[in-house]
């Protein structure tokens, strides 16, 4: 059974930092590809930032320079470092393990997490 679950989301201000994390279990998550989207109430889901099995990585222009994806394979989880977080981040952020390795194309995925929400306040 493949599970991906996301934790780190919260409420914070303008300009902070927030770290999420994604579990993954029931899958290869070492040579997967695996990335972190977002999406708001309606709008379609996006690509923030995708990372693949070597470590290459890919981001939406919105986040580039300010979030960092990162994995550790040893105890399968992803990560989304957050810095200088502006309200338009605000969103349901979600991590999936990617078909597409690429941030900026439609979603194309094999499994999804359940969400972790992400509020940022003036």
């Amino acid at each position: 059974q493949v599970l991906l679950v996301e934790s780190g989301g919260g409420s914070v201000q303008a300009g902070g930092s927030l770290r999420l994390s994604c579990v993954a279990s029931g899958y290869a998550f070492r040579t997967s590809c695996m990335g972190w989207f977002r999406q708001v109430p309606g709008k379609e889901r996006e690509g923030v930032a995708v990372i693949d099995s070597s470590g290459n990585t890919d981001y939406a222009a919105s986040v580039k320079g300010r979030f960092t994806i990162s994995r550790d394979n040893g105890k399968n989880i992803l990560y989304l470092q957050m810095n200088s977080l502006q309200p338009e981040d605000t969103a349901m952020f979600y991590c999936a393990h990617v078909r597409l390795c690429v941030a900026g194309a439609r979603p194309n995925v094999y499994y999804w997490g359940q969400g972790t929400q992400v509020t940022v306040s003036t």
